[in-house]
């Protein structure tokens, strides 16, 4: 081999290594937006409009987090629902994030939080749930709260398999929204007669195969799980599921960009 083709060969193997950091750096920071529209008889007159955000895992995007401020203010929320794993592992790490999110959000709209698995398992939850609370956030906690003439139900993580989601949407009249962490119990939020729920969780399936809606992996459903993005339905039951905006064990994302996703409640 001449010297030219060895500097041209390193040169393809140099830009080949380039394209795929840039690849890899595009596929967990850059945020994609996805808007749905949920109707219903059971929605107030005026509708609401609602922010989703998931499992965050403590990563900011942006110098101090401006670029996902700036795309959820852009949509001019009533509300910003967020379903679980602000933080980055079962230590705590990112609660430092955690708060300041918080803070920068219902600067925006009201802030509604429930714990994810992540906040459950770790010893300083409470501490953790003050922090969260005092940043500005409603962390619904096993709670019913009446927002915008709907009803906002939101279950911790710890108790999503016992009768907690029954309980709560027992005798409640109206549109009943749930905000539950993990989406492979649609099948038990169905049967609690729940109109619509918010989860996260599954990441997206982390690595997602090209131009499908197939996933890799999800904790709590293994490989190629069913549950790890888009819209869903069971009976009467719609669950909107958020592929979230950061990691946690598995360091990377592909195919599988972070996600803010936007909900339209509106009468029909």
């Amino acid at each position: 081999m001449s010297p030219a083709e060895i500097v041209a060969l390193i040169a393809g193997i140099a830009l080949i290594v380039v394209l795929a950091v840039l690849f890899v750096w595009y596929s967990n920071n850059a945020l994609t937006l996805t808007k749905y529209t949920v109707q219903s008889p059971k929605v107030p007159e005026r509708g609401l409009k609602i922010v989703h955000l998931s499992d965050l895992h403590g990563k900011l995007f942006g110098r101090n987090g401006r670029r996902l401020f700036k795309l959820v203010a852009e949509q001019k929320p009533d509300i910003i629902c967020f379903t679980g794993d602000i933080i980055h592992n079962y230590k705590g790490g990112g609660q430092e994030v955690a708060a300041y999110t918080v803070s920068r959000l219902i600067k925006i709209a009201p802030v509604y939080f429930i714990a994810g698995n992540h906040e459950m398992r770790n010893k300083h939850y409470r501490a953790l749930k003050k922090s969260i609370s005092d940043a500005g956030a409603i962390v619904l906690d096993n709670q019913v709260e009446r927002v915008y003439g709907i009803n906002l139900v939101g279950v911790n993580g710890a108790h999503l398999k016992n009768a907690t989601p029954f309980r709560l949407a027992d005798g409640l009249e109206g549109f009943r929204l749930l905000l539950a962490h993990e989406p492979q119990y649609i099948a038990r939020y169905a049967m609690a007669g729940y109109d619509l729920v918010l989860s996260g969780h599954a990441h997206g399936g982390q690595w997602r195969i090209p131009f499908t809606s197939v996933g890799v992996y999800s904790p709590g459903q293994g490989l190629f799980p069913k549950y790890t993005e888009g819209l869903h339905t069971v009976g009467d039951l719609r669950m909107i599921i958020s592929r979230g905006l950061g990691n946690s064990e598995f360091p990377l994302r592909i195919f599988n960009r972070p996600e803010v996703v936007v909900i339209d409640l509106k009468k029909c």
